[in-house]
């Protein structure tokens, strides 16, 4: 597996501590460096805010606790992220640069070398992710489930990312000639939601399932 961006998804043990030394760089997935390395007080809080996040939901992860992660005064984090808010969505920015962006859609177009074979690829991928030990399933669905409220900013901005990701989609789908991208888009993803869910329940060939599914929509498309 080649190397992941810096950044993403990290590993725990079972009691919480920073495995990523000794076995991230063997997952497949996106990365982080841990929270307290080097770097600004602004970019240590951002990472650890990611990792908790990942983890743990954006709910249950108190403002101490990501302090407490990132090695920094209180004051640093207030000074750059006002409200618990501001840090949720700089941690959904995050995600869609280190996953949507520099992991899902770089996998899919480094494993297929056809718009067919790209977008099949993506269950590929998943398929590798659901079996890490550190699955945590997908922040943006999760994030939009927990805040309910869908006029709150943090709510809009999840449906956004998800929405960002149908778009490479959409864009895969123009490519391979589908006369309604956009529509084939949403299928799409919902193939790729209920796969994480299931994967969540515990089905572990939920990929493989969806993958299949995925073949029978291309072929419906003449692809």
């Amino acid at each position: 597996m080649q190397s992941q961006p810096d950044g993403g998804v990290p590993l725990y043990s079972a009691n919480g501590s920073d495995n990523t030394a000794m076995t991230m760089a063997d997952e497949p997935g996106p990365h982080s460096s841990p929270a307290g390395s080097r770097g600004t007080g602004r970019e240590r809080i951002s990472r650890a805010a990611y990792e908790l996040f990942s983890r743990d939901g954006v709910r249950s992860v108190g403002v101490d606790a990501v302090i407490a992660r990132a090695g920094t005064a209180k004051m640093t984090l207030y000074r750059n992220f006002p409200s618990k808010d501001d840090l949720i969505l700089d941690f959904l920015r995050r995600r869609e640069e280190l996953w949507t962006r520099g992991w899902l859609e770089a996998e899919s177009q480094r494993r297929g070398e056809t718009p067919r074979e790209q977008l099949l690829a993506i269950f590929d991928v998943f398929d590798e992710w659901f079996s890490q030990p550190g699955f945590e399933g997908c922040p943006f669905l999760t994030v939009m489930i927990e805040v309910g409220d869908r006029e709150n900013p943090v709510h809009r901005a999840a449906v956004q990312h998800l929405a960002n990701v149908r778009r490479y989609l959409s864009r895969l789908a123009t490519q391979a000639g589908i006369s309604d991208p956009d529509a084939f888009a949403h299928q799409w993803h919902m193939l790729m939601k209920g796969s994480v869910l299931a994967a969540l329940e515990g089905d572990k060939a939920a990929a493989t399932r969806a993958r299949d599914l995925g073949e029978l929509l291309l072929k419906s498309h003449r692809v």
